[in-house]
């Protein structure tokens, strides 16, 4: 598996495609109730980490690394090393590219390893909390994107309303700082969904306690902030 996947930026479009193609395919092949791609991966991780800085790659080269390891990432084994690994944060280097293509495929990639394997991401979100929801707040949520601070948004909901990362929900939106991201997100009116998710989680007293933390800066008009 391993000599096609080196040899991407040899070959020709159709051809990558076609290996793109055997190498999903290998990833679901089981012998004696095994998956042996998994087994093989978590022998030869350096080819997980080839695949991942394919995004480091030009044009539709970056985007055949991306789409292999998607399919790679649907071994557990493969998924943790990832997060556990200093390419968590390039990935918020790759959803920035200029290249549209590309940023999107980072972000679809960076959004299979924070949802399909429930414990793993919700050990690495209690162990990696500050920084990564510090980067996740100021790079993507206040992202100048429009596009990127919607798809952050979606994948932050999906993440947080998981019952699995329920302790990190709470974390998350006990924060002053973290709500008062929210609630100017909310003047995106075309983010319906993130409404009902600031109804359901936050408690009851958070538009007063957003008031009040702006009242040092503001003065009492701060109070007539909400409605």
């Amino acid at each position: 598996m391993s000599d096609p996947s080196k040899s991407f930026p040899e070959k020709e479009k159709i051809a990558r495609q076609d290996a793109t193609h055997v190498i999903a395919n290998l990833q679901r092949q089981r012998i004696n109730s095994q998956i042996i791609a998994s087994q093989y991966l978590e022998k030869n991780l350096d080819l997980v980490d080839m695949l991942i800085n394919g995004y480091e790659q030009d044009g539709d080269i970056a985007l055949t690394y991306g789409a292999v390891a998607r399919e790679c990432i649907r071994h557990q084994c493969v998924a943790r090393h990832v997060l556990g690994s200093d390419h968590m944060k390039k990935f918020f280097d790759y959803i920035q590219l200029p290249n549209f293509e590309i940023a999107s495929d980072a972000l679809s990639t960076f959004k299979e390893l924070l949802t399909r394997h429930k414990s793993t991401v919700s050990e690495f979100l209690s162990k990696n909390y500050d920084w990564f929801f510090e980067e996740y707040n100021t790079r993507l949520l206040e992202s100048n994107s429009y596009f990127t601070r919607r798809l952050a948004i979606k994948l932050l909901a999906d993440m947080l309303l998981d019952r699995s990362n329920s302790a990190t929900m709470v974390r998350y939106v006990s924060s002053v700082s973290n709500m008062v991201i929210l609630m100017n997100l909310l003047r995106e009116n075309t983010i319906a969904y993130w409404r009902k998710f600031v109804a359901e989680y936050y408690s009851p007293r958070a538009k007063e306690r957003r008031c009040l933390s702006l009242y040092n800066n503001v003065g009492h008009h701060a109070l007539g902030v909400f409605p």
